[in-house]
């Protein structure tokens, strides 16, 4: 891969500000659990037996929590992310707090999950300086099957609707408790069968709320062939209808589950043919966003060090302040601190996805990061690398 040429100081090579907020002990044990997770027989029974013991009761959410769960996940409650978020802002990143409870289908807990959302939000009011952002999940708070139903233009019943309408309201209350305080919340993308209607959502609400400040930010998956036009049509839409585009810019997480279902439904695949595509339309959206920077803010959420190579130096070129307010890199809580402590320190913003909520409830979202990384060329092994380097720079 090509190297960019830089004017700032900045280097991902740099393991010294990267893992300076860590211990021996904390770094130590980050080196195991990358070592645990390279294997990819472990990764794909250990979901099996983790979820097994659970059911059975055994005692072994201690044993989750101090391992895997305090490497992804900033605690089960959001005062217990509060030193995860405190160690961040430390070291010049912020964080992104992601009530990551999944699974569940019920009226009640999508009120309750609304309501601990709206608390995220307080969060950050109370701390804005270390949080920049909130970010929640529409099937969080409204049944997936519903939102397949509307997505596929089929008709509700009357129960349906009622409960429709109820999601809508959740929506607006999060966006809305967001506008008020004037903290920005991330809407996450999902499948592509109920995305559409998930866009409407965003859209509709950052034509209300973001008229002065980008409040509610959608989310671009770019390994999607036609998320590029989209964004493009998006920020066009912008600037007719006078209100600042929040775009979070993701390469994606439903691959091979969308690739899946389009060969089991005979449709054609809505994922790009390769990765050299989706770097291409990844690299392509944040060169567009810059150029029309006063009417997008964007967070670039990618582990792809030449992607953020690529925006630092499109930055540097039209001469973009590197805290410029419309511009964020994001990286998930426990990986990848190589992009984002050397780029918080040289004065970009950055912030860390910190997912949170109980063990047995997050555990979902755990076994896909572990997935999710054993899937990705290189990524342990540049998280191991990285992680030997310095403890033998530490010895020296």
């Amino acid at each position: 891969m090509q190297n960019l040429v830089s004017t700032s100081k900045l280097s991902f090579d740099n393991t010294e500000i990267a893992f300076k907020q860590q211990s021996n002990k904390e770094l130590k044990k980050s080196y195991w659990l990358f070592k645990m997770i390279s294997n990819n027989l472990l990764v794909k029974v250990g979901p099996f037996f983790t979820k097994a013991a659970l059911f059975f009761r055994l005692p072994i959410s201690g044993l989750i929590k101090k391992t895997i769960f305090s490497q992804f996940c900033g605690g089960e409650t959001i005062d217990e992310c509060t030193i995860t978020i405190n160690k961040l802002v430390n070291g010049g990143v912020g964080t992104i707090l992601d009530y990551s409870v999944e699974g569940e289908d019920t009226e009640k807990v999508f009120d309750l999950t609304a309501l601990e959302i709206i608390n995220t939000i307080k969060k950050a009011v109370e701390m804005p300086s270390a949080i920049p952002f909130c970010v929640f999940k529409i099937t969080g708070i409204a049944r997936f099957s519903l939102i397949e139903k509307i997505n596929s233009k089929q008709t509700l019943s009357a129960i349906e609707t009622k409960e429709w309408e109820k999601a809508v309201a959740r929506v607006n209350l999060i966006c809305e408790t967001a506008a008020k305080f004037k903290q920005s919340i991330m809407i996450d993308a999902e499948e592509s069968w109920i995305q559409n209607i998930i866009d409407e959502l965003a859209m509709l609400n950052m034509m209300e709320f973001n008229k002065e400040k980008a409040i509610v930010f959608n989310t671009y998956q770019l390994y999607r062939h036609d998320k590029l036009a989209s964004l493009i049509a998006d920020v066009t839409i912008a600037q007719t209808q006078n209100f600042i585009l929040g775009a979070k810019l993701v390469r994606g997480a439903y691959m091979e589950k969308e690739r899946k279902r389009a060969i089991e439904k005979g449709y054609k695949s809505p994922i790009q043919p390769n990765k050299t595509t989706t770097d291409r339309d990844y690299n392509a959206a944040i060169s567009f966003c810059l150029d029309n920077i006063n009417d997008v803010a964007i967070v670039a959420g990618t582990h792809n060090q030449y992607s953020c190579q690529v925006l630092v130096e499109k930055m540097e070129q039209r001469q973009i302040a590197f805290n410029h307010p419309h511009i964020y890199f994001s990286q998930l809580l426990g990986m990848s601190d190589n992009l984002s402590f050397n780029l918080a320190s040289e004065n970009f913003n950055v912030a860390k996805y910190v997912p949170y909520g109980p063990v047995k409830s997050v555990l979902p979202y755990l076994v896909r990061r572990a997935e999710e990384n054993t899937a990705v060329a290189g990524q342990m092994g540049r998280e191991l690398s990285l992680i030997i380097n310095e403890l033998k720079r530490r010895r020296n």
